[in-house]
């Protein structure tokens, strides 16, 4: 597969899913949207990514490309039908392609939470082989609020509703993140915008924190990462 792949800051990029997408010989082409880069056409990418970003939805005032990546999004996945797996922004850039909500949430989210499948969830492809009840990196102030038409919620927790979303055969998305390596938490916090939240949660030791969590589980997330990177792949396949 040749994957097209929009970030909205140079730190979060597919993370762990790189090395699995090198060692099955997929591709996959980055587009840096903070940083002036536009997308090619999507004709001759088999899927796209949408990773996460400090920004939220609805700053396009202050990110003018935000409704360019709308408008390619909702193209994808609604007029191509094309597999799409967003992360963090990219599950709330889905949900307003396509028609639902998004806004700020009541209690941010930040730190190591615990995540639940619903029913869609526990018997769908994305989570196939997960617990119903799963450890995960959280890092947003922002949730989806309504999802769109014809979605589905495939896992929630107390402070987040829509955790995770299906959109069609081959549309998924996650609010947490499962592509975490050993030195995510580093770079992230040296995103100024992360860096407040973090502080602003967690103490001025909210860095040593969410590294220890995070270190703690870090074999149980790699697992988690591969396991929904087959799961996704499965789904890609289908029609």
């Amino acid at each position: 597969m040749n994957i097209l792949v929009l970030m909205h800051a140079r730190e979060e990029h597919p993370g762990r899913f790189r090395e699995f997408l090198a060692e099955d010989g997929h591709s996959w082409t980055p587009v840096e949207l903070n940083a002036g880069e536009t997308p090619p056409p999507l004709d001759g990418f088999d899927a796209l990514w949408v990773m996460g970003g400090p920004m939220d939805v609805w700053e396009e005032d202050a990110h003018p490309w935000l409704a360019a990546e709308k408008a390619l999004i909702r193209e994808a996945v609604a007029e191509r039908g094309m597999p799409y797996l967003g992360l963090c922004l990219g599950h709330q850039l889905l949900a307003e392609a396509l028609g639902g909500t998004v806004g700020k949430a009541a209690r941010p989210e930040i730190g190591v939470c615990d995540v639940r499948l619903t029913e869609e969830g526990a018997t769908g492809v994305l989570f196939d082989g997960l617990p119903e009840v799963f450890p995960a990196l959280q890092w947003h102030g922002a949730e989806v609020k309504t999802m769109p038409a014809g979605a589905f919620c495939a896992a929630t927790s107390p402070d987040c509703a829509v955790q995770a979303m299906r959109w069609g055969n081959r549309a998924h998305t996650v609010q947490f993140h499962v592509e975490i390596e050993d030195d995510t938490v580093a770079n992230w916090a040296a995103i100024p915008t992360y860096a407040a939240s973090l502080k602003a949660a967690l103490g001025d030791e909210g860095v040593a924190i969410l590294q220890r969590d995070c270190e703690a589980r870090m074999a149980a997330f790699a697992a988690m990462a591969e396991r929904v990177y087959i799961n996704w792949l499965q789904s890609a396949a289908q029609p």
